[in-house]
């Protein structure tokens, strides 16, 4: 009688070193996710706002369960790549710290918005806007400080200049804790301000905001990416309730 072999599948050594490189190399291909939180702040609850691979948890302004329109999940960042509007996140915040990469183009502009409500015909009716410029070759570097990188846009210049070279990736920080603002830029606190304060209160009333009633009234809202029209990248999009 003869006895059927069982015969286990191998590969040679070369083969097998070869296959080996090649999964090595497509891994190396596929770009990590670059919202990669930290144990420490996992310990701290920061989560993760984007995945570095898709917009998976946000949504166009105003367009909740539509298609994305001009931003693209790049190369672990978060890209605006074409006129599409601003991109905010499915979930609102009220009390956080959100920590973001940003990069501006030449001559770019975009900004950060917080606490917006869907409620308005556009965000920066109702949201508060951390400012992202090229400051040196934007006109609105020309109009103020109020209108530079990192500044409460409109209302509170930074008291220093934090930003680095156009091209460069930039580390921010923004805390809000009941009325209490703070903007941070590259490890540098650049402004603090109190909301509803005499002071707020007074540059609201001599700035455009005055007409718009529903501007920082919000106690909670969504996170926003401008598109103003210029290529802006974000990545490392982590928040933490407070």
């Amino acid at each position: 009688m003869i006895r059927s072999v069982h015969l286990q599948p191998f590969l040679p050594p070369m083969a097998l070193c070869i296959l080996l490189a090649c999964a090595t190399s497509a891994s190396a291909a596929r770009p990590a996710a670059s919202d990669s939180v930290s144990a420490a702040e996992r310990r701290e609850g920061f989560v993760s706002l984007f995945d570095g691979r898709s917009l998976r948890g946000w949504h166009g302004y105003g367009k909740s369960g539509q298609p994305v329109q001009g931003w693209k999940a790049v190369d672990g960042a978060l890209v605006r790549t074409e006129a599409g509007g601003d991109l905010v996140s499915d979930k609102q915040y009220g009390d956080f710290e959100l920590r973001i990469d940003w990069k501006i183009s030449p001559g770019g502009n975009s900004g950060i918005f917080y606490r917006g409500s869907e409620s308005e015909p556009q965000i920066y009716r109702s949201a508060i806007e951390y400012q992202v410029l090229d400051n040196d070759h934007h006109p609105d570097g020309k109009n103020g400080r109020d209108r530079w990188a990192s500044a409460l846009y409109g209302l509170y210049p930074p008291a220093k200049v934090a930003n680095r070279p156009v091209g460069e990736w930039n580390q921010t920080r923004i805390v809000v804790r009941g009325d209490h603002v703070e903007h941070w830029l590259n490890g540098e606190k650049v402004l603090e301000c109190t909301l509803g304060s005499p002071d707020w209160k007074a540059r609201v009333a001599a700035s455009k905001f005055k007409d718009w009633p529903s501007f920082a009234v919000a106690r909670s809202g969504v996170i926003g990416l401008q598109d103003h029209g210029d290529s802006v990248s974000y990545r490392n999009i982590r928040i933490r309730e407070l």
